[in-house]
């Protein structure tokens, strides 16, 4: 239990830098107007993700749940 104690602020930090890129190389295209129904863009709130959109997306998804359990990991270990 030792080990992992001293090996996970290293992986905190290397999966916050991982969840950073993954988050900015997402689409950005979608405003605050469009939430409301501002804006020109009526369709998209209909986007269906495919190809590298779609596995980005699913890889931010399982790179915050990583994070989460080892922030609770340190929380457990102290």
């Amino acid at each position: 239990m030792n080990q992992i104690a001293l090996v996970l602020p290293y992986a905190q930090i290397v999966l916050t830098i991982l969840l950073v890129i993954a988050i900015l190389l997402q689409r950005t295209s979608a405003s605050l107007g469009g939430a409301f129904g501002g804006g020109d863009n009526f369709s998209s709130a209909f986007h269906t993700r495919r190809g590298f959109e779609k596995t980005l997306f699913i890889a931010s998804i399982v790179i915050a749940v990583l994070f989460v359990i080892s922030a609770f990991l340190a929380l457990i270990l102290k």
